[in-house]
């Protein structure tokens, strides 16, 4: 699904330019973000730092005085999306939200892209599916003292058999940050082998932009 021509104002193409950027992305990835997030640089670098921070922000501190800022970030990312997804994009995609670093039975779960994705249209309902089950808990990608590789990643992915029906034909993968692209790869592959008709897209809330290290687990700031 091409979806460059359809809306350049919002989505951003990862590109010849900018595909060095990112280790494991190819030419034949179809990936989209909308922002660009600049890494240790904190909350008020940049109006794009908050909401990152901010969406990211660790499942330790809900209930904190901070926590409405995360709220207020997961509305803010869905209203991003609703307004660079033209209607025909949200009606064909099946949206796949990549897992997050916790599974699912683990404290620290952060559910933040199925409710971001959830606020996007609430009717007529979106195809949303949490097709990837993360099968145990890792530390996030950025505090690993050596990044996991795709395979290492999809090692720990399994299908939910349950959400597989009928077969989506277009899958939009979908994550906060842009980085290495592991996270992507690793849902591709196993979702291609399972479907193997379907065509896959990448819609990143952000992008990390070159020569940074990924967004650190801030604990206070402001939206």
């Amino acid at each position: 699904m091409k979806l460059s021509s359809a809306f350049p104002q919002r989505l951003i193409k990862v590109d010849n330019l900018t595909l060095s950027d990112h280790s494991y992305l190819n030419q034949a990835d179809e990936i989209y973000f909308i922002k660009e997030y600049t890494a240790r640089q904190g909350f008020s670098y940049s109006p794009t730092n908050s909401l990152i921070l901010n969406f990211k922000k660790s499942m330790a501190r809900h209930g904190m005085p901070d926590w409405h800022y995360k709220e207020a970030a997961i509305r803010t990312a869905a209203e991003e999306f609703r307004l660079a997804l033209h209607p025909e994009a949200l009606d064909s995609l099946t949206f796949v939200p990549i897992p997050p670093s916790k599974a699912k039975a683990d404290p620290l779960h952060d559910d933040r892209l199925i409710r971001m994705l959830n606020a996007i249209r609430p009717e007529p309902l979106l195809d949303i599916r949490e097709l990837i089950i993360q099968t145990e808990s890792t530390e996030a990608a950025h505090r690993q003292a050596r990044r996991p590789r795709p395979e290492e990643i999809e090692r720990l992915y399994r299908v939910n058999e349950s959400l597989t029906k009928p077969a989506p034909r277009h899958i939009a993968l979908v994550d906060d940050m842009l980085t290495t692209v592991a996270h992507f790869q690793a849902a591709q592959s196993i979702l291609s082998n399972h479907f193997p008709r379907a065509d896959f897209v990448g819609l990143f809330l952000s992008r990390r932009v070159p020569y940074t290290s990924d967004p650190e687990d801030f604990s206070g700031g402001s939206f």
